[in-house]
């Protein structure tokens, strides 16, 4: 085979982790997936092990290497991406208790993942402060990130336990630790969860900010739990930047690669799917184009497409040649993906998870499943079918006009952007006593709506302070439904890119921060534009009627957010 060289990327979900491997111009050689254990033991705690994690890590990258038919020798660059979960270590470098249920003795469970909301109160206190840090997480510090959930272990872990924590990492740090030895951070882990103010924005730690919120010995330790000092006693790399010596020899054997193979500093994994998508091209002349003037591609193009990583929650990653500050939307965050250059992430706390929560929670799922099944489909493509013979059958125009009547508002496990509210919640209007399937393709129909809807009012808070984003990269996957994505297109008004590979697009964006790593002299947004690939294009609809159905409908979507805030008014006897 040819070109000789190859890349392994890694990633890790909420539910699995995956390892892909690529050739030196982008292309898919395999995949493997292996799934990873949660504990979800109430609705708010979410936790999982390191351990569990590197064995699926390690057995999904030799499935992989073997299905490319290339060798260990070949692998010139191994990258990582992982969720922003808070990964939890002893001094001696062994997994620590972050599990009450087990008073903290449970050491498998070391890891808050960041579905978990069991911080909501240490966030709010943080917010409180109203401190100038805040300004880079949209003025609201959310519970899903590092540090509420770190000064929540101070407030709740036995205090001989705390004070035997080595390491407070997030989960893509970890991973690059594991696989290298090295304590070397990434800019965007700590940029994006940790409160750190990079290079070019501030001096990494504020000191008063841990002072004002309860975490002040964190600085009389030199920061030592959270990667320390740049260049006094902690390291800090932008993506894809080489991460010590590369693979130490225990990782080598157990992933089935060579000792020394380069790794790339680590992204959270919405960024890699936006490292995937967002230099993409469709074709050769394109990509020939961007590659000539790099610096104008990376101006035009870079600054007017969103990335969207559509997995269990939705985040959305634009970029800018300057800091444009948005309420509600974390960042501005500093080259924590392209360096120098200003990145904004908007996110959705729930959204495959509330697809599967609407179908699950129905009386006629069952019934579903075992149809779509007597037809060898997922549960997905039957419901798409059974609503376009909905629509066939009642003789409608548009596949919308069967939820005229049915509306959600989709903050199910609270809302992430542009409110930063975790305390609101769901709502659905045009409940029957219907529980067939019928019902439940509609109420899947507008949960599909209710996220497109939310995804418009995200892009709608970038445009109105600065960004122009008139195009949505998406990746992950709930790309592979045709409704979900004609629907974003359709009510955000924008196109839509999906990528080459819809179910490996994260990962290859992993992939490419291997051979950053591998060939360290060329930039990012080079990688990016030389091996991305991009796929299908998906237009907004030019029917001036579905685009006025759509209008009410995304008015509706506000209303019913007005309508909730009245309602806790009311019954808070505060209206």
């Amino acid at each position: 085979m040819s070109p000789k060289a190859y890349y392994l990327g890694i990633d890790v979900g909420t539910g699995s982790a995956r390892a892909v491997v690529i050739d030196s111009e982008g292309a898919f050689l395999a995949q493997d997936v292996e799934p990873i254990k949660l504990y979800n033991p109430r609705h708010d705690i979410y936790e999982q092990s390191t351990t569990d994690i590197w064995r699926a890590i390690c057995k999904s990258s030799r499935e992989a290497v073997a299905s490319a038919k290339v060798e260990p020798s070949d692998i010139k660059g191994v990258g990582f991406d992982a969720t922003c979960s808070l990964v939890v270590l002893d001094k001696e470098g062994n997994p620590a208790s972050v599990d009450e249920d087990s008073n903290f003795e449970n050491n498998d469970l070391n890891l808050i993942l960041w579905a978990d909301h069991r911080a909501v109160d240490q966030a709010a206190r943080i917010n409180a402060t109203q401190h100038k840090v805040l300004n880079y997480v949209g003025r609201t510090i959310s519970p899903e990130m590092e540090i509420p959930k770190s000064l929540w272990l101070k407030e709740n872990l036995p205090k001989e336990k705390w004070d035997n924590i080595g390491h407070l990492m997030d989960l893509p740090d970890f991973l690059t630790f594991r696989a290298t030895g090295s304590r070397a951070r990434s800019t965007c882990s700590l940029t994006c969860k940790c409160s750190y103010l990079p290079r070019g924005v501030g001096n990494g730690w504020d000191e008063s900010y841990f002072e004002a919120i309860g975490l002040g010995e964190l600085k009389d330790e030199k920061w030592e739990r959270l990667g320390g000092i740049e260049g006094e006693n902690g390291q800090v790399l932008t993506a894809g930047d080489p991460v010590g010596n590369g693979l130490t020899q225990q990782a080598a054997e157990e992933l089935g690669l060579l000792p020394g193979t380069p790794v790339g500093s680590a992204v959270i994994d919405a960024y890699a799917g936006a490292i995937a998508t967002t230099g993409a091209t469709a074709n050769a002349e394109e990509r020939t184009r961007m590659l000539e003037s790099l610096d104008k591609s990376l101006l035009e193009q870079g600054s007017s497409r969103v990335a969207i990583a559509c997995g269990t929650s939705s985040c959305h990653i634009a970029m800018a040649p300057k800091d444009i500050y948005v309420d509600g939307v974390w960042g501005p965050y500093r080259s924590v993906m392209v360096p120098d250059m200003w990145h904004a992430e908007g996110g959705q706390s729930s959204t495959g998870q509330l697809i599967d929560h609407t179908l699950n929670t129905h009386p006629a799922i069952n019934e579903a499943r075992k149809l779509a099944d007597a037809e060898n489909m997922n549960v997905y493509a039957f419901l798409n079918r059974h609503l376009e013979r909905m629509q066939e059958e009642r003789g409608f125009k548009h596949l919308e006009d069967l939820t005229k009547q049915m509306h959600i508002y989709p903050d199910y496990h609270g809302n992430r952007s542009p409110l930063a509210d975790p305390t609101l919640r769901g709502m659905i209007i045009g409940v029957s006593l219907d529980h067939s399937i019928n019902d439940l393709a509609t109420r899947y129909l507008a949960t599909l709506q209710a996220i497109s809807c939310q995804t418009r009012h995200i892009i709608e808070s970038l445009n109105a302070k600065g960004y122009k984003i008139n195009t949505l990269c998406l990746s992950g996957g709930l790309c592979k439904n045709p409704i979900f994505v004609k629907l974003h297109a359709d009510i955000t008004r924008c196109r839509v890119i999906l990528p080459d590979r819809i179910d490996a697009a994260v990962v290859i964006g992993a992939a490419f921060l291997g051979a950053r790593a591998a060939e360290p002299s060329t930039s990012l947004w080079e990688i990016m534009v030389r091996l991305g690939r991009a796929g299908q294009v998906v237009e907004p609809t030019s029917d001036t009627e579905l685009e006025e159905i759509n209008e009410r409908r995304y008015r509706i979507f506000h209303e019913m957010l007005k309508d909730q805030k009245k309602y806790r008014a009311i019954m808070e006897g505060s209206c």
